[in-house]
């Protein structure tokens, strides 16, 4: 453990100011994300073009696009959550039916079998695979949160929990705490936004 915490305190002492920069910015725009506060997609916006930055320095090419993929969907679920519900209201939380669960379930698997097997064959990605894997599933699950379903905050806890491995293997030591950070926070998005549709639904 105590060499685990002098990595981790090293790693902090040593991140760029982009890293720095985009951890900060990642915390908040998570927390206004659970809040439901419209801040979060102009903050995200912000973040996820420097984090894409450092991602591609780091060879992390997957993550890189994903970032740049994370920004349409942000400025989509910016208008979405604005104009989405019913008579011009703001959109309410939404829940996926079981055949919604099981289609973004096998268009996630798709889209990483692909993207993994391109990133693998066509650059000289570091662990494209795992990197893939995060890819495909940020992307289902961003997707879902500019759509305000319910559901986003599963797919953001198994994505995390991946990403916490990635990056500790590339030595993003910041990330990678952020990213665990980004775990606890998802299940408190999982237990507010479930409240939410709760109290609509009453």
């Amino acid at each position: 453990m105590h060499s685990i915490l002098r990595q981790i305190l090293d790693g902090a002492l040593s991140a760029s100011w982009p890293e720095q920069i985009a951890t900060v910015l990642g915390l908040l725009f998570v927390w206004l994300a659970i809040r439901e506060n419209l801040w979060n997609f102009p903050v995200g916006l912000v973040q996820a073009a420097i984090f894409g930055w450092v991602c591609f320095q780091g060879k992390l090419y997957s993550d890189a696009v994903l970032q740049v993929v994370y920004m349409a969907a942000m400025v989509y679920g910016w208008w979405h959550w604005t104009h989405g519900g019913r008579d011009a209201q703001p959109l309410r939380v939404q829940r996926l039916t079981a055949a919604g669960v099981a289609g973004w379930t096998a268009a996630t698997l798709g889209l990483w079998a692909v993207w993994g097997t391109c990133m693998h064959r066509f650059t000289d990605a570091a662990l494209p695979y795992w990197d893939g894997f995060v890819f495909a599933g940020s992307v289902s699950a961003q997707w879902l949160q500019a759509r305000k379903a319910f559901e986003n905050w599963i797919g953001w806890i198994v994505v995390n929990t991946v990403a916490v491995g990635v990056f500790w293997v590339k030595e993003y030591y910041w990330f990678s705490v952020l990213y665990f950070l980004f775990w606890l926070m998802a299940w408190s998005g999982l237990r507010a936004w479930r409240r939410s549709w709760k109290a609509d639904h009453a």
